[in-house]
């Protein structure tokens, strides 16, 4: 009688579970995994990125898109310490990953060999689940406990595979268990419900700030937005759950936010925080009653005092609310933080018709604007680019993605990989800062190989420019800022894509339309302002006077004030 190896059974499991493509390299301590890889590339297709880390962030960013499980792999040692970063990014923004890693032979184990590194230690702080499969009979088994809890724990699960198990043969005696989860939406208890309820009845001027956990209930809190009367303001990984420019919205909070935003959270009497643990409580309101709605309860309270706490699905624990609310008839405070969002985009039009040179990087958000679908994938680098996204950029129904919590320089051009893969037939924009792009962009040889006609849009400025804002804004002068960066759009070209180089207003929106319609990997290379600062929505006196400190100092460095001497 026919038994399968290991390996085998492990990709019908695999297969079972749903899983259709999975990001690595081949190498030395997962060929035994590799051979029967090969066998299934009509059921899930390998593909090959040119550093883990690519590989790693492509996996979180697919599982931030789709809610699908993320697959990557490393060989031991070096390719399993570069899976690191992607996985953080996946454990902080609560997504589930499965991180397949090599290791040495079971015989080796312990002895110093050769790339041998401790990997249960190694992952043992971002994994949800983390184990080493000790024989073939339990691989199947723990493959199920691993990809079960990466879902149900919204995290990593990793799986440490020594090099001679998948080949050996799975005995028919092995233990069964079944490949398939069970989805839990609970409802908060009917006490919080009316406590929360009783408060939101009295609430004069209410505010909602919608996080990611709000993704799936977007009628829903638009709704209950309209029963309240109540303006809603998004965390950044929140963006796109409503129109940028629906009637309800007020973008977003904080240093990347809108002044409206920012605005209303000052004069907000009631504060309903919605799937989100946004962590910058100084934007929140000083004295509000709150109410927090969250799956985990865990998430409750956990930043930001609150007076109810609703421990159940956005979607059920909305709709009740809904059902036992009735419709506030004074709409005053939400037609009042509506005129301040017009007056905004006003403000924001005029940046972005700055026709000055070098480009002004609203600009550039403006002429992306006018070429992208409405189902759009858009994956944002980290940087002043996350700044010009998230004012800018206005959102109908895009998907957005960006690595929000662990915030890693690098994802976008990941992210726009694995948003070809989850949406082939859709556009796909990767929008990166000239840092970021350089931490990954050798992975743009992988759009090249694959055909993804993905365009990476690079805002070149020769420097880490939110850095240097940084640094100024605490009356620091600029250090180890500047950047030395190749031409980007001959970079594209040499990987066998097509380049763009930008440096005319002018010459933006015509790039930006031949890039859509090549239909091929594309890189746009722009030319912007380094000295456009990416200015909080509302500026602090410390934040001014640090700015000013700063700009003495520039100018004593270089020169510019004459002393008398001592």
């Amino acid at each position: 009688m026919f038994r399968k190896k290991a390996g085998e059974a492990m990709m019908d499991l695999l297969i079972d579970w749903g899983v259709d493509h999975i990001y690595g390299m081949p190498g030395d301590s997962i060929n035994s995994i590799f051979e029967p890889l090969r066998k299934v590339q009509d059921d899930i297709k390998f593909v090959q990125v040119r550093h883990e880390e690519a590989g790693a962030l492509s996996a979180a960013a697919y599982a931030k898109l789709t809610g699908k499980l993320g697959v990557c792999t490393g060989i031991a040692g070096p390719g399993a310490i570069h899976l690191l970063n992607g996985l953080y990014d996946a454990k902080l923004d609560q997504v589930p990953v499965l991180a397949i890693a090599g290791q040495v032979e079971t015989d080796l184990i312990g002895t110093d060999f050769f790339q041998e590194v401790n990997l249960d230690r190694l992952f043992d702080d971002v994994a949800v689940y983390n184990e080493r499969v000790m024989s073939a009979e339990q691989l199947p088994t723990v493959l199920n406990q691993a990809i079960r809890e990466a879902y149900s724990k919204k995290g990593v699960a990793v799986l440490t595979i020594p090099d001679d198990i998948p080949k050996m043969e799975v005995d028919s005696t092995a233990r069964h268990t079944v490949s398939f989860k069970v989805e839990s939406n609970p409802l908060p208890e009917e006490k919080d419900l009316e406590q929360a309820q009783e408060l939101l009845t009295k609430a004069q001027k209410p505010v909602i700030l919608a996080g990611k956990g709000s993704r799936d209930a977007k009628d829903t809190l638009l709704n209950f937005a309209e029963t309240l009367g109540a303006p809603v303001v998004l965390s950044l990984p929140g963006k796109g759950i409503i129109p940028d420019e629906h009637p309800y919205c007020l973008g977003g909070l904080g240093l990347i936010g809108t002044k409206p935003a920012y605005q209303a959270m000052n004069e907000a009497d009631t504060l309903v925080m919605v799937g989100t643990s946004f962590p910058f409580v100084e934007f929140l309101p000083a004295d509000a009653h709150t109410i927090h709605i969250d799956v985990d309860p865990t998430e409750i309270g956990k930043r930001y005092p609150i007076d109810v706490g609703l421990a159940g699905d956005a979607e059920r624990t909305l709709n009740w609310l809904n059902t036992n609310l009735e419709r506030t008839s004074d709409r005053s405070f939400l037609e009042q933080c509506q005129q301040h969002m017009n007056a905004w985009w006003k403000e924001m039009d005029q940046q972005e018709a700055d026709a000055s040179v070098p480009i002004k990087p609203q600009r550039v958000i403006h002429a992306l604007q006018q070429v992208v679908d409405e189902d759009a994938v858009l994956s944002t680098d980290v940087g002043n680019v996350t700044v010009w996204m998230a004012r800018n950029f206005r959102m109908t129904h895009q998907k957005f993605v960006i690595s929000g919590w662990l915030a890693t320089l690098g994802c976008g051009l990941p992210g726009a990989l694995a948003g070809k893969i989850a949406y082939p037939d859709k556009q796909v924009f990767a929008i990166c800062g000239d840092g970021g792009f350089g931490m990954t962009m050798n992975d743009f040889v992988t759009a090249v190989k694959y055909q993804f006609p993905i365009i990476v849009v690079v805002f070149n400025n020769d420097k880490i420019a939110m850095i240097k804002y940084e640094q100024e804004s605490m009356g620091n002068a600029e250090f180890g800022t500047n950047l030395n960066n190749p031409n980007f759009a001959r970079f594209a070209e040499a990987c066998g894509g097509i380049g763009f180089r930008v440096e005319q207003p002018e010459d933006l929106l015509p790039a930006f339309k031949s890039a859509v319609a090549s239909n091929k990997p594309c890189i746009i290379d722009v030319v912007v302002d380094a000295e456009e600062a990416p200015m909080p929505a509302k500026i602090t006196f410390s934040q001014a006077a640090r700015y000013a400190q700063h700009m003495f100092k520039e100018f004593m460095a270089e020169g510019k004030i004459d002393l008398p001497p001592l």
